[in-house]
């Protein structure tokens, strides 16, 4: 590798929408150390390009390849992750022989020949393997595990400054984690209910998080939940491929990453969408393979349902303890409303992952409704951010994880939080969640709560619903809190 000391490198990315140039110097002295004027993410992106080639540079079969094709190489690998590199010797020296060097591909073996290398080849050969593969990305990662994928394809690998973290060799998920706070539904049913409706008021304030446990479901509902929702990715891609749609209101929905249709980069995540509103009209659309999927779905859909009830009525009672205007006969509907309330189940599929560092389940998101009850099976991967880090959610048995929606938040005029949470992949196991995600009726209107307004706390969002989320969603690529975020009122 000491033909890499006088390695000469230019970068350049887009930063705010410009095209800025940037020099880096890399000596084998110096390698992990970039020495460059540039921005911290930029410092970042730069020494992750040239740690990680320099890396696979090390192994035998590459050892011995000119400095002059190795600054190209640098080149090729880096358009992989999406980064623009340019070596300053544009005499491409060639290889003595012929190498298909898979590392730097990670979605196809990229060859090298005795023929020069120019950049256009490159990128005309980035751009066919993006057509080649894209039908094949659609197609979702549990077939692309079924078909034996070794590498994460570039279509799934994030920015650097937006991967998981590594800590001391072991992968986030390994690291830090949270205990939420522990919400006890029979506790809140007995002669404790109020000390437990000052705790959920917490959680929601303070986390947007909890546990949720004794809350009656009965153990072989949600065993059988799970199983039948792994049964289901379990089957042949063909028969899951039956029910994929772009449509966002289907009755049923199977696909990939977050919004397959607007994802700039996929996550490693497969889903199936239910609606279940009005359930007898849905259940006759919801998938027939597994043939007990449609009982078993129908059980969970109506104990989660019955569990939504009683956590709203629980909510809206400790938003009461903070209320300042008396209830009226107007505010008694919005309980009501409830029960008639939207409700979308959906199962998710994180199959192992052979580089668990360079992408992720779900993005950094928040959750458009009032509550989502999420049920996990014991594989660990939920990471919520508090107080600015990511941190684990060890999964409790038989419990749920229940969060604050967008809704809510709205609803509460920003008393209650929604939090932005991710999902973390894993080399060894597929893990498998159900969500369950609840709002108010389709076509109704959310908008803060009259009794939470004063003259000390105006209204701080505006009204929304279900069609100007999914207008949002279908426009943009969702990101973080933005919808959310566009339905705040600035004042100054």
């Amino acid at each position: 590798m000491d033909q890499m000391d006088d390695t000469v490198i230019k970068l350049s990315r887009n930063v705010d929408n410009t095209k800025v140039p940037k020099i880096c110097s890399v000596t084998r002295a110096q390698r992990g150390r970039v020495h460059k004027t540039n921005q911290s993410k930029d410092q970042d992106l730069a020494a992750f390009v040239l740690n990680e080639f320099s890396a696979r540079m090390c192994s035998p079969a590459t050892s011995s390849i000119s400095a002059f094709r190795q600054s190209t190489m640098i080149k090729c690998w880096a358009d992989q992750v999406g980064i623009s590199v340019s070596p300053t010797d544009q005499s491409l020296a060639t290889l003595p022989q012929r190498r298909t060097i898979k590392d730097m591909s990670p979605a196809v073996p990229l060859a090298y020949s005795d023929d020069k290398v120019s950049t256009v080849q490159v990128r005309s050969q980035y751009q066919k393997e993006d057509s080649h593969f894209q039908s094949l990305y659609q197609k979702g990662v549990k077939h692309l595990c079924d078909n034996g994928v070794e590498k994460v394809p570039r279509k799934y690998i994030l920015p650097v400054w937006d991967r998981p973290d590594i800590g001391n060799g072991e992968p986030c998920y390994k690291q830090k984690s949270i205990k939420l706070p522990i919400i006890d539904l029979a506790e809140l049913r007995g002669p404790n209910r109020t000390d437990m409706l000052r705790s959920l008021a917490n959680a929601c304030n303070q986390y947007g998080f909890f546990q949720l446990v004794n809350h009656g479901v009965p153990l072989e509902v949600t065993s059988n939940m799970i199983d039948v929702c792994k049964r289901f990715f379990e089957l042949p891609y063909e028969i899951r491929a039956k029910y994929m749609s772009s449509d966002m209101s289907a009755p049923v929905r199977y696909g990939t990453s977050f919004n397959q249709n607007k994802d700039g980069v996929f996550c490693w995540r497969d889903f199936l969408k239910l609606m279940c509103n009005p359930l007898p009209e849905v259940l006759p659309h919801w998938p027939s393979s597994p043939v007990d999927l449609r009982q078993l779905a129908e059980a969970y859909t109506k104990e989660t349902k019955n569990l939504f009830q009683q956590l709203m009525e629980a909510i809206l009672e400790s938003l009461e303890i903070e209320a300042t205007i008396p209830n009226t006969m107007e505010e008694d509907d919005t309980a009501k409303a409830f029960q008639d309330g939207s409700q979308l189940l959906i199962s998710n599929c994180y199959p192992p992952c052979p580089e668990p560092d360079l992408t992720l389940g779900m993005p950094p998101h928040s959750d458009y409704g009032f509550l989502t009850l999420l049920l996990q099976d014991e594989v660990k991967g939920l990471q919520i951010q508090f107080e600015g880090e990511w941190l684990t959610v060890k999964p409790i048995p038989n419990a749920f994880v229940v969060n604050v929606g967008d809704h809510l938040e709205i609803f509460s005029n920003g008393r209650y939080k929604s939090v932005l949470h991710r999902v973390l992949t894993n080399a060894e196991r597929t893990r498998v969640t159900i969500a369950s995600l609840h709002s108010l009726p389709f076509h109704c209107t959310i908008r803060p709560w009259p009794r939470l307004i004063n003259e000390d706390n105006p209204r701080r969002y505006k009204e929304t619903d279900f069609a100007t989320f999914l207008k949002y969603i279908s426009s943009c690529e969702p990101k973080k809190k933005n919808f959310l975020e566009s339905r705040k009122i600035h004042c100054n």
